[in-house]
């Protein structure tokens, strides 16, 4: 028993090195950065300046909800689609699903723009002149199109997982299809429904790059302020600040969403 526990410690050491090293020391940085004022002294008026930047707050806020609930409007039919397909067409669908995670984030947004510029592929497919780009519904399309494999994988796998037999016993029963889906396979997939809201909400939320291209510099998100905060020195630990409160609410969705998925867990299959 001693030397499997050995075993065990030394096989986790790495990862607990890894965690402290990229994980716990960097928000230990901000935290610490958030509460000095550049000469190192203790101070609150970092958190106090906080305030000014509500409005970025909200915007950020709005606009990640609104992705995330695009996300889940088109990920859970797509993925209900392909756990219906024959098992032979299902790994084709879903890497079909899958395959803009295959390129890189800066050439996805990049493409967008050139499909959504003023002389993009839409306004000359259309033969209209439609300012897209610099808009709030841009970088909203922007952010549905990069994040919404993430929430199509975690909702497939759970539907690939569902007894067959509790669709037919409901259907047996008198159900119809929208019946079947609102009163059994939606409660059953609750927890990926979960799981793609964390995993669309929180990049949402932190992301820069999008808003920078599709937005046009139009307006500012969390992520480009913290950005433009942290190039300048005299604003360093503003940004810090900013970044630290983002943490705080980034790791209270995702206790809200856990705490969802546990009682799912905990209340059975069916409700």
């Amino acid at each position: 028993m001693k030397a499997k526990s050995f075993f065990s410690r030394a096989a986790a050491a790495p990862h607990i090195v890894w965690s402290v090293m990229f994980i716990v020391a960097p928000l230990l940085f901000v935290l610490y950065y958030a509460l000095t004022d550049p000469n190192g002294a203790f101070t609150l008026s970092n958190i106090a300046a906080l305030p000014e930047y509500g409005g970025t707050f909200f915007l950020s806020i709005s606009l990640s909800l609104i992705a995330t609930i695009i996300c889940i409007l088109i990920g859970y039919p797509m993925a209900y689609f392909i756990s219906r397909a024959k098992p032979s067409r299902q790994p084709l669908l879903l890497m079909a699903a899958l395959v803009p995670m295959w390129i890189n984030l800066l050439i996805r947004t990049f493409s967008m723009m050139a499909i959504l510029d003023d002389g993009g592929l839409i306004n000359t497919l259309l033969g209209t002149n439609l300012h897209i780009v610099g808009t709030k519904g841009a970088v909203i399309f922007g952010m549905v199109y990069d994040f919404l494999p993430y929430m199509i994988l975690p909702i497939y796998t759970v539907m690939s997982k569902m007894d067959k037999r509790v669709l037919e016993a409901a259907s047996d029963l008198g159900c119809n299809h929208f019946e079947v889906l609102l009163r059994v396979v939606l409660p059953l997939t609750r927890s990926g429904i979960v799981s793609g809201v964390t995993m669309v909400f929180v990049p949402s939320i932190s992301t820069f790059y999008i808003s920078q291209k599709l937005g046009g510099g139009t307006f500012e998100l969390l992520g480009d302020t913290i950005e433009r905060q942290f190039a300048n020195p005299d604003t360093y630990n503003v940004g810090a600040a900013i970044s630290l409160v983002m943490m705080v609410l980034i790791l209270l969705s995702m206790a809200i969403m856990n705490k969802f998925a546990d009682e799912d867990a905990e209340g059975g299959m069916l409700p």
